[in-house]
């Protein structure tokens, strides 16, 4: 099988979310399983750091990274990713392959690739990531609603397959978009490897002194409107007012000038001793703040598949998440615990986590299990090679 994956925006530009290493995890592990994979990209977040429009070896992924001009700046931090290196490529080279897979949607990588597999009869996949899901599509309507009608809606109608990431994504937006065409349900996953050697616990603390003998309160995302970080500033303020042991570190990037807001409310409610913002952080130093913290939470009013959830559990990290993550293994498996998106139930949540230690401990040993169990790479590659036959009549 040669399969080509068209994405967007690759490893390692980590700023622009969860779907980057997901999507390169994903490519690895089928590599391994002996695809003959291609990825196009462009080096959006990358400017400088890629040798561009040739093909480079990244993990054993063979990669092209191709230059984009920005263009339709409005459409996102990122915009339109146009690149006519791309396009060209597209043309000569689609015919090639036996299978395209793009993991995307509103950009011009995604529209340039459903094109070139109409016109040479190339069976492709979608991956959405959460980005067909009203909600997310309302708060945007005025570029999304336009864009979908124009474009969109007919690349993902010629689409051999739809693949989403749970089964709540697949039933909030294959349905309500009117698609007749396959939906297929694979989560994402993780390489474990990763996280079996991981930094000493008080390493954390030797960077950040102030933590020491306090507990950690980990947020790992973007900083974004949609990731509930007002209702758990309000859950930690609740906490502060009775004890003085609490710090939250905030993890991620700065999405839209949010942070300023987050920041703001920090102050407003008095939290500046409680509360850290670390900025993006990547490789060791991530890992050091995931091992090094006692409860990692996403208050998240809507979710599509969180690698920030995975990589938690990875870590032995009980988790509290609401039910707009969709992840109800989490409360079955006892790996954490799930609320509604109310300040009320995530301070409770976040009491009984720290009142409570050996309850963590428990917690933590199961979230790793469960992920041993269905979220390796691994596992998840297996899945999608099995698609993959399946839409080649394998």
């Amino acid at each position: 099988m040669k399969l080509l994956c068209v994405s967007p925006s690759y490893w390692p530009a980590f700023k622009y979310g969860g779907p980057i290493p997901a999507v390169h995890g994903l490519n690895r592990a089928l590599v391994r399983k002996g695809v003959d994979l291609t990825t196009y990209t462009t080096n959006v977040g990358l400017e400088g750091e890629v040798p561009v429009n040739k093909e480079v070896n990244v993990d054993g992924v063979k990669v092209t990274y191709f230059k984009y001009t920005k263009f339709f700046e409005f459409t996102g931090a990122t915009g339109w990713q146009f690149s006519l290196h791309m396009f060209s490529s597209l043309r000569r080279n689609l015919k090639l392959f036996d299978l395209v897979h793009v993991p995307a949607i509103w950009n011009f990588p995604t529209a340039a690739t459903c094109y070139h597999s109409k016109k040479y009869a190339k069976p492709y996949i979608i991956s959405p990531h959460g980005a067909l899901d009203p909600y997310t599509i309302n708060k945007k309507s005025w570029k999304k609603r336009p864009y979908y009608l124009l474009f969109s809606r007919r690349h993902l109608n010629n689409a051999k397959a739809i693949h989403y990431l749970t089964e709540f994504e697949m039933r909030r937006c294959h349905q309500a978009l009117g698609m007749l065409n396959l939906p297929v349900v694979v989560p994402n996953g993780v390489d474990l490897q990763e996280f079996d050697n991981l930094p000493n616990k008080r390493v954390l603390r030797e960077r950040y002194p102030f933590l020491k003998n306090k507990i950690v309160i980990l947020f790992l995302g973007r900083i974004h409107w949609i990731k509930g970080l007002d209702i758990l500033l309000k859950a930690i303020k609740t906490i502060a007012t009775k004890r003085d042991d609490v710090h939250l570190l905030i993890v991620g990037n700065d999405e839209g000038g949010f942070e300023v807001r987050v920041r703001q409310w920090v102050k407003e409610l008095g939290l500046e001793t409680f509360v850290t913002f670390t900025g993006l952080l990547s490789g060791r130093e991530k890992l050091e703040v995931l091992s090094g913290s006692d409860i990692f939470v996403l208050p998240s009013s809507s979710e599509g598949f969180s690698m920030a959830i995975l990589e938690a559990m990875a870590c032995r990290l009980p988790v509290i998440i609401t039910h707009e993550c969709h992840f109800p293994e989490v409360s079955s498996s006892q790996a954490g615990i799930a609320v509604d998106p109310n300040t009320e139930q995530l301070a409770d949540a976040l009491r009984r986590l720290i009142d409570y230690p050996e309850l963590r401990r428990r917690m933590g040993e199961k979230a790793r299990d469960l992920v041993e169990e269905r979220y390796t790479w691994d596992k998840v590659a297996g899945q999608m090679k099995q698609i993959y036959d399946e839409i080649l009549g394998v």
